[in-house]
């Protein structure tokens, strides 16, 4: 998934840190962002569809939306407003010009939850959801996806894999794009970056198969996946975020899914598989669907079904230790 950021000057196409890793050339994109400044924003005149309680609010705005987004900090009730097509591929972005005026506040059009919130509604036009899940890929370039509500061990679960004695690499440890897997080679490094002079910039949410390790990810010294794991366009791909958990992983990468983990704090480290019925139900509970359509949350369920009827999946009740590890390298089906 790709966002091209177009502006005027520097500022508007400078990307947060959490960001940068995932920065591309220009290119061709799924969503084209052009930002705009406005003296001021006026109050928001569409129909109400969803309020977070927090920062954003959402209205519909005629065939398309608008997504307002405010902050104490700022000094005013609005600080930066999306309008957005119906498909989530073209969409203006407003800078409101006072909240930026004592230059206390970093200009950074993306900054979340604006770049995720674009991202999680665009992915309700296609194959593809968001998953609550940390992804662990192994030195064979295959994955696994350890899915779980907060306090259910994913930050845990991360840590006791990158002390093992693996050599992982972890997309992310909070958050997961899953998608049908249409590669058809090994796309280029997302660290090729565009030199951040007022031209369009774009960030992508795909990225090279995974290296062994989400640290050196960019490291072409270390061992390379096999080819049939890099080349696999047969079923699911799991994609790493930029927005990780405690444990702070990020990684612009991807790689096959083998199997799905719900995780629940246990005891004995038990694995049962569950029905497609029950995986359904468990994954969309775990996910990142907008439920102002209902349209949305069919199309999000329908892709579950594929998912769950391709690739395995299993409750996993865990103890925090290294048990917990070696239960799933020693598990086979």
């Amino acid at each position: 998934m790709s966002v091209r950021v177009a502006g005027q000057n520097f500022d508007d196409v400078t990307l947060v840190p959490s960001l940068a890793p995932f920065q591309i050339k220009a290119q061709a994109s799924d969503i084209t962002i052009q930002v705009e400044w406005a003296e001021s924003l006026a109050p928001p005149a569409g129909r109400p569809l969803f309020d977070s309680g927090s920062v954003w609010r959402l209205y519909e705005d005629g065939s398309g939306f608008q997504f307002d987004f405010s902050a104490p900090t700022t000094g005013t009730a609005l600080y930066k407003r999306l309008f957005v097509d119906g498909e989530f591929r073209r969409a203006r972005l407003q800078m409101n010009a006072e909240s930026f005026a004592d230059a206390r506040h970093a200009i950074a059009p993306l900054e979340y939850p604006l770049d995720e919130l674009l991202i999680m509604h665009r992915l309700t036009q296609e194959k593809a959801i968001e998953l609550h899940s940390c992804g662990i890929v192994r030195p064979d370039g295959t994955g696994n996806l350890f899915v779980g509500h907060s306090g259910a061990g994913k930050s845990t679960t991360t840590r006791l894999w990158t002390a093992a004695r693996e050599d992982v690499e972890v997309l992310s440890d909070d958050r997961i794009i899953v998608r049908r897997d249409k590669r058809a080679s090994v796309m280029e490094s997302p660290r090729d970056a565009a030199s951040g002079d007022g031209k369009p910039e774009v960030l992508r949410l795909r990225g090279r198969s995974a290296s062994p390790s989400g640290h050196f990810a960019h490291d072409k010294s270390r061992k390379q996946i096999p080819r049939s794991a890099r080349n696999d366009k047969r079923g699911m791909r799991m994609y790493g975020t930029p927005w990780h958990g405690e444990a702070a992983y990020a990684s612009p990468n991807s790689a096959p899914l083998s199997r799905i983990f719900i995780l629940e704090h246990g005891h004995g480290n038990v694995l049962t598989q569950l029905s497609p019925s029950q995986a359904v139900a468990e994954l969309f509970a775990r996910s990142f669907v907008p439920f102002h359509r209902h349209e949305y949350v069919d199309s999000a369920l329908e892709f579950l079904q594929e998912l769950v009827d391709m690739v395995p999946c299993y409750r996993y009740a865990f103890e925090p230790n290294e048990a917990a590890v070696e239960r799933i390298l020693e598990f086979r089906e």
